[in-house]
């Protein structure tokens, strides 16, 4: 199939030009527009266990949309809630991603995505919770993001510290660990990062250029106490 990143600059959605007999999978409530010979139909993808396991372990919807040209070649728009980035990465089958809470937007034919669980350690501190998302097999991934999303490239034993709030996805074989931003606690609160992702390559991190939940306590700052 055929796919395009419209407006990439600023409010980005993904046009997918797609021959009879081709489908895609999306996030709930991803669809924008799409042809009259297109599909639309809520899945969830391996079962009831696994649609429960992202709705209340990882945050997600418990369902997937797909969307099928089943009378005839189609096109379909889909997009996502945030005003940030998408971008689109081919996975070959030799490696999956971990995706933090609503980075998934949409995969191809070929791609699985699975609940995955975090260390004790991990999943008390990095504010996603125990579980994230884990997208393997073969085909194209969308992520989503709030700001733009710039890729970090490590090499082998480079670390590279990546503050919690700002993180989207990365390869399956990088080593990560929870920490606190400064020595000790106070200086970390004090210094507005808290906790912070130390991550050990080889490897790609997907971080955002803005925090959705910094956003979301400046409006909430914003908004006078009734």
């Amino acid at each position: 199939m055929k796919y395009e990143i419209l407006y990439p600059e600023a409010f980005p959605v993904v046009k997918f030009q797609l021959q009879r007999g081709e489908k895609i999978k999306a996030e709930s409530d991803a669809m924008i527009a799409m042809s009259a010979t297109v599909d639309v139909e809520g899945k969830m993808e391996g079962g009831i266990l696994s649609g429960l396991a992202r709705k209340f372990l990882s945050g997600e919807s418990m369902f997937f949309q797909e969307l099928a040209a089943n009378r005839g070649a189609g096109e379909v728009i889909i997009g996502h809630q945030l005003p940030g980035g998408i971008l689109d990465i081919e996975l070959d089958g030799s490696y999956g991603l971990r995706v933090q809470k609503d980075g998934y937007l949409a995969s191809t034919e070929g791609v699985q995505v699975e609940t995955k669980t975090q260390n004790l350690a991990q999943g008390l501190l990095s504010g996603e919770g125990f579980f994230i998302l884990n997208v393997r097999g073969k085909g194209i991934v969308f992520i989503s993001s709030y700001g733009v999303i710039h890729p970090i490239n490590l090499e082998a034993g480079e670390e590279y510290i990546v503050d919690n709030g700002h993180l989207v996805a990365w390869t399956d074989y990088t080593e990560y660990k929870m920490e606190k931003a400064s020595s000790g606690w106070i200086s970390s609160i004090t210094s507005g990062e808290g906790l912070v992702c130390r991550f050990r390559g080889p490897g790609i991190v997907l971080i955002q250029t803005r925090n959705p939940d910094s956003f979301a306590a400046w409006i909430r700052s914003m908004v006078p106490a009734s």
